[in-house]
């Protein structure tokens, strides 16, 4: 018999017969279309999955709320935000401060149980949220063993409500150190800084895409352009923003309404020649522009990180428009004009300064410093080359082992936080062990889920 050909170097030795091809491991993403945020996260991770060879299934939360529950809570909070936004200034602040969600939320998210567990095929090896309700309902499926598959947090907000913190979710995966750092300090398990998720398009606009996407979208050739966005609701004042920018005489204002349509047309009767609707090219538009001014601190803010664009937060959403606020100041990503006698200063260090070039750099090195979170992703779904199985949900004598090391890791952690907070406080001592940790992936795993009450 003649000998097999020797395998090419960092390939497996070829095996004596061909074996069955297995087929693609299933992976669930959970989001909920409350504004566009969640679901674009879950967009962009869902297609970074599906082209590491992944099948992907799609699930709105809403749905699975029962009762048409999950469009009247949509809607409630999009007139919260309207109509009453100290209220919900009030109503997020009660909610942050609270060790467990309050009686309604859990019978909400209660019944949403089967049906989430209904919309999940058989062969699904591991289920990613990128909505704090769905993490609810998850962590607690995993907590009762009805749940026998990895169950993941992808953290789309760069400030993390005590909401996104579940007991009984295997990993949070978050964009940076400081959403870590905040997660962590809430007893968040296996929390990871994975980085972002963005659609590819966005990357620093180049001396020829900046011209001609400025004569695409019919914007000034010349002057610093500065783009307003408040999200795909078009909510806050951002009428009262876009006059006091355009006030300043530093930049022209570009407004991006999203599906408010009212909006548009009262930008317009105030004189803002440059106020669109929703954009399709939001990538062309970043080239077009210079700035970017934003009030909610979502997805749009990541997405101009991409784009090299300095980012400056102003007039503020409530909730957590005002804590992703303060959560990027402090990753020095993005300044945080707290009034309006500061807005001409800032804009003028960011658009000709030394701030804006640090902070198109920070900005840059985000999407760079860590390789998003497929990787984490696929490190949790327990299935290996080798045929390992996947592990054991709650309930079985893996968890159990598991659990014990818990016990003891709570009294390592809660001895290391004191001791951080005592020193140099808990986000340097996080960000200097994600910098300098090996690997690409930075877990800091304490495996701190249970009963936080």
């Amino acid at each position: 018999m003649p000998d097999r050909p020797e395998p090419l170097p960092g390939t497996a030795p070829a095996p004596a017969t061909t074996p069955r091809r297995s087929a693609p491991q299933r992976i669930a993403v959970i989001s909920a279309s409350v504004g566009a945020g969640h679901d674009g996260a879950a967009a962009g991770l869902a297609d970074r999955l599906t082209a590491q060879g992944f099948t992907v299934d799609r699930q709105d939360f809403l749905d699975v709320l029962p009762a048409g529950a999950g469009r009247l809570l949509c809607g409630s909070y999009h007139r919260l935000l309207t109509w009453a936004p100290e209220g919900y200034q009030h109503l997020y602040r009660a909610t942050d401060r609270a060790s467990r969600p309050g009686l309604v939320w859990r019978a909400l998210f209660r019944s949403a149980e089967r049906r989430l567990l209904r919309g999940l095929a058989p062969d699904t090896c591991a289920v990613v949220s990128t909505y704090p309700g769905a993490s609810q309902v998850l962590g607690a499926l995993r907590l009762r063993g009805r749940l026998t598959v990895p169950a993941l947090t992808y953290l789309t907000d760069f400030s993390v409500h005590a909401l996104w913190i579940a007991p009984g979710i295997d990993a949070h995966l978050a964009v940076h150190a400081v959403p870590a750092a905040q997660a962590h300090a809430q007893g968040a398990a296996g929390v990871t800084v994975a980085g972002p998720v963005t659609d590819a398009r966005f990357t620093p606009a180049t001396d020829g895409q900046r011209p001609a996407a400025r004569t695409r979208f019919g914007l000034p050739a010349q002057a610093p352009l500065a783009l307003l966005v408040a999200g795909s609701w078009g909510v806050g004042p951002v009428r009262r923003a876009a006059a006091e920018i355009r006030a300043t005489g530093l930049a022209v204002p570009v407004v991006v309404c999203g599906r408010n349509t009212a909006l548009v047309e009262e930008l317009k009767q105030d004189g803002i020649a440059f106020a669109f609707g929703w954009v399709d090219d939001m990538p062309g538009l970043m080239h077009a522009c210079d700035v970017l001014v934003q009030n909610a601190g979502g997805l749009t803010s990541l997405e101009a990180f991409a784009a090299g664009l300095p980012v400056a937060s102003y007039r503020c959403i409530p909730g957590h428009g005002r804590t992703n606020a303060e959560a990027l100041e402090e990753a020095g990503l993005a300044a945080w004009i707290r009034g309006p006698e500061d807005l001409a200063p800032v804009l003028a260090d960011l658009l000709h300064g030394a701030r804006g070039s640090d902070q198109r750099a920070a900005g840059i090195a985000l999407h760079r410093s860590a390789p998003g979170p497929v990787p984490a992703v696929a490190a949790r779904t327990g299935h290996r080359p080798d045929g390992t199985p996947p592990s054991q949900g709650p309930g079985g004598p893996r968890w159990r082992r598991q659990n014990r090391r818990r016990g003891r890791a709570r009294v390592v952690a809660a001895v290391a936080a004191v001791v951080a907070t005592l020193t140099l406080g808990i986000a340097a001592p996080l960000a200097d062990a994600f910098g300098h940790a090996p690997g690409g992936i930075i877990a800091v795993t304490h495996y701190l889920d249970g009963d936080r009450s």
